[in-house]
């Protein structure tokens, strides 16, 4: 059969993408992949530790990281992801931005993590004040509400999940129940964390209800490195990847608000706090 009509296939152009050993959403990552992209995924080692601040430090060590990104050099990506939230925002803002100079070592190609996205993302979006969903525990929630308050960016509400495995299994329910009791009057925008929880179908209803722009881990990493390429990510109507969204109405700006407001010590509440 002659087939050479068809003229195809379409030039491929390469995102390599770093996952955790756990990572169970490939499928949610190409979602948001237009046609001409491909995704060539690795995941670090397996280490027998539950969803922690240890694993975090485990799964983000520089060592890892380089061993991953050099699994990637055969094809050719033209940018790398490290599609992890927690492993990327443990050891800070710098500790961010050396795991994304220590990937460009080992690949020599510009690199990103999922928890520098979220800050680009916000500032691409305006905003100052956030609401957090996680599925974490205590005290991996507080190193993410510490990670954007480094970086000026006030935590006006959240709701964590108090999970330590099988994130990916949460249903789409359960975090739209969260994501409304971590949302309050005078929030901006709400981030859901952690790439291993199911979001990419809630995120226009959610933005519908809560009338404010709702980002997600996987979302702008996949925003962020196709950004790079000079391409868009794709998608159902959401205000980070269609500035046609982010024209309807928002909640109003608030003066005198707190800065941050951190969890109480021994705080174990599993629902979330206010």
């Amino acid at each position: 059969m002659d087939v050479s009509f068809l003229g195809g296939p379409r030039p491929q152009r390469g995102v390599g993408v770093v996952a955790p050993f756990d990572f169970a959403l490939d499928r949610e990552l190409w979602r948001w992949v237009p046609d001409e992209i491909s995704l060539h995924l690795t995941r670090t080692p397996y280490v027998p530790v539950e969803v922690s601040l240890d694993l975090a430090r485990l799964v983000s060590e520089h060592e890892t990281l380089h061993e991953a990104v050099r699994t990637l050099n055969a094809i050719a990506p033209e940018v790398v992801a490290y599609a992890c939230t927690s492993g990327s925002f443990v050891g800070g803002i710098a500790g961010e931005r050396a795991m994304c100079a220590a990937m460009t070592r080992a690949g020599a190609v510009p690199s990103l993590t999922t928890s520098g996205a979220l800050l680009d993302a916000l500032t691409e979006l305006g905003v100052r004040r956030v609401a957090l969903v996680t599925p974490y525990t205590v005290s991996v929630t507080r190193s993410l509400e510490e990670y954007v308050a480094e970086a000026g960016v006030a935590v006006t509400g959240c709701a964590y999940m108090d999970l330590t495995r099988h994130i990916w299994k949460v249903p789409y329910r359960r975090v739209s129940e969260m994501a409304h009791k971590a949302v309050r009057a005078d929030a901006q925008a709400l981030f859901i964390s952690c790439t291993n929880l199911p979001t990419y179908d809630v995120i226009p209803q959610l933005e519908a209800e809560l009338r404010i722009p709702v980002i997600s881990a996987n979302q702008v990493t996949m925003w962020a490195a196709l950004r790079r390429l000079g391409t868009r990510a794709v998608g159902p109507y959401q205000a980070l990847i269609d500035p046609a969204a982010r024209s309807g109405p928002v909640r109003p700006e608030i003066p005198g608000l707190p800065e941050v407001r951190e969890l109480p010590d021994g705080e174990q509440q599993q629902e979330g706090w206010t």
